[in-house]
Parts: C-alpha cells; structure tokens; sequence
C-alpha cells in the first residue's frame, strides 16, 4: 500500500466511515458468531470497530510491518492478529462463524489469488457461516489512489459467479456508487 493511501485507511476519517456507512451496509444487521476472521486488517479500523461486536476476532494480514502493529496495539483485547497469507489461511477447516474482507480483495495480486483466498474463507467457515465484505469500484479517481500499490480490481458483475466457484450460496452482490457489497454462506 502507497504512503498515501495508509494515511488514508489509518485516518480518524476513515475509522468514521467505516464505523457508519460500511459496516453497517455490510452487515445489514445480520450478526457474525462467536469466532470471527478478518482478512486484510491493515492498520485496523475495521478491527477496531467489529472487536466489540464479537467474542474473538481472529486478523490475517500478509505485511508484516501492518500486522505487527495492529498486534501490538490491540494486545490483551479480544483480537489475535496473525501475519499470514489469506490465499493460504493457518487454520483448520470449519472453523470460524464468519469470515470477512473489507476493502482489501483488490489489493490481492492476481485474480487467481483472489480465487483462492475465497476458496479458503470458504474452506475455514464453518458450515452454514456467513462471508460479508465489501470492495471498491474501478474508477479514474480510485485508479489515483493506488498509484505503485497492487492493484487488482474487482469486477462486481462477475463476482457472485466467483463466488459460487468458491463453494458459496445464498450469494448477494450489491454495487452502490463507489463500493459494492458481498456476502455468501459457506
């Protein structure tokens, strides 16, 4: 991630938007269990705010430098923060009540990784667990925004489909203005 954008995504602006426009339109007040995953984290906004709606909260992030941080800041909380590849979760099947991925699948390198960080979020849920996140749309302004980051976008069009070759049904794909939504049940 660019400079840049983690001052962005670290921001007490940002913290706000998530704690009241995409949490909440993600979630639709739909509850995430007892054992929640979070893929992504990054410097942890969405961590913080989803940490005092479950029991345990479980955070993957592949930077090192990221995942350390959010380790340190949230030690003795209710957040186990581990530096690790989503595309090749540590954990064993059927494990956690929900899974979720909050504006981070773009930054997964390739579609192809993409397709297999679903498949394990598919593989560690238990069955019938819930899989909510949300993602931006490809736009100009957006494109600005990533310049030297990785960058895959996410073609909400075709994501469902994705997501059904994961392994996921009760499938719900919702684009609005410059993010979309995504849930699924595992």
């Amino acid at each position: 991630m660019n400079e840049r954008h983690l001052q962005i995504c670290a921001s007490a602006e940002w913290a706000d938007t998530v704690r009241t426009e995409i949490l909440p339109w993600a979630l639709r007040g739909r509850e995430l269990g007892d054992d929640v995953l979070e893929v992504g984290p990054g410097p942890g906004m969405t961590t913080d705010v989803m940490r005092g709606m479950v029991d345990k909260l479980t955070a993957v992030d592949v930077d090192q430098e990221l995942a350390s941080a959010l380790a340190a800041r949230l030690m003795g909380s209710n957040v186990d923060v581990v530096h690790g590849d989503g595309a090749a979760l540590p954990f064993e099947d059927d494990r956690f009540s929900a899974a979720t991925c909050f504006t981070m699948l773009h930054h997964v390198p390739t579609v192809a990784q993409q397709d297999r960080l679903l498949g394990e979020l598919r593989r560690v849920l238990r069955p019938g667990g819930l899989l909510i996140g949300v993602d931006s749309i490809d736009t100009p302004e957006w494109r600005e925004l990533h310049v030297d980051d990785t960058c895959v976008p996410v073609d909400p069009s075709t994501f469902d489909a994705r997501l059904a070759a994961a392994g996921f049904t009760n499938i719900e794909v919702e684009p609005r203005e410059r993010r979309f939504r995504f849930s699924g049940t595992g």
